[in-house]
């Protein structure tokens, strides 16, 4: 893949041209990683909304009927469902894990196996997540393995 970036004083926004001899897998998943960067998601934290970007966000956990989004160092309460994050989301590396949470496949630091077909993976934040068995099939294959 090759990137060119040409800066100047006549463009006002960002322009993305993608040439490519046809389009498969690689440019489709390139293309996606871009689009998610439009969306946000809207988290409240002390009484304050903040705007979240995808890439921020380590993972989603739904605990007692309300979601929260993790970060590096924080955590927000979000408006949305896990089923609506699957659908807003799904399509770039987020990937449910558990009833209960969907990870940031960008955020993964080691995935180690554990006893009944699970698996533990580790966040960059440091924390230790579960894959349920029903989820380690498709998450192979958004890992490609």
């Amino acid at each position: 893949m090759k990137l060119t970036i040409h800066e100047s004083d006549d463009h006002e926004s960002i322009e993305i041209i993608v040439k490519c001899k046809t389009l498969n897998d690689e440019v489709i998943k390139v293309l996606t990683s871009l689009r998610s960067l439009e969306r946000k998601v809207l988290g409240t934290k002390e009484g304050k909304i903040h705007l979240l970007l995808p890439n921020h966000i380590y993972y989603f956990e739904s605990v007692d009927k309300k979601t929260f989004a993790y970060t590096e160092k924080s955590v927000y309460e979000v408006s949305l469902r896990l089923y609506q994050i699957e659908e807003l989301f799904g399509d770039v590396n987020f990937f449910r894990a558990t009833k209960a949470s969907i990870l940031n496949l960008d955020r993964l630091q080691s995935i180690s196996p554990r006893i009944g077909g699970r698996l533990e993976v580790k966040m960059e934040n440091g924390e230790n997540m579960l894959v349920s068995r029903q989820y380690v099939p498709i998450l192979k294959e958004k890992l490609g393995f």
